[in-house]
């Protein structure tokens, strides 16, 4: 089965206000529309990104996750909310302009 990935609905400068919040050692959170073939479900995501990945990890355990899947990148370590998980930590942590923009309402 061929794998594909797409993520749209965000801008240039969303995606690099989440870089400048990550390499500044900041929980950063960056949701947009994707496409997976291995999600056929999610329809969105929302990317948990921080430099520090002991942080990162920190933060998984504090929202009941599993930090083992954290994406462990050069520059841009992250962690990847789907589905409900992603719904209940954004209602969570207030960030409810996210909830809004794409439609992420139970």
């Amino acid at each position: 089965m061929e794998v594909f990935r797409i993520a749209f609905g965000i801008t240039r400068a969303e995606l690099e206000a989440w870089k400048a919040a990550i390499d500044q050692g900041q929980i950063a959170y960056l949701t947009h529309y994707w496409r997976d073939a291995r999600f056929p479900n999610s329809r969105t995501v929302t990317k948990v990104g921080c430099r520090d990945v002991n942080k990162l990890a920190a933060w998984c355990k504090a929202h009941h996750l599993n930090p083992k899947y954290i994406h462990v990148r050069e520059k841009y370590p992250h962690f990847d909310l789907l589905g409900s998980y992603q719904y209940k930590v954004l209602q969570q942590l207030g960030l409810h302009d996210h909830i809004e923009r794409f439609g992420l309402h139970k």
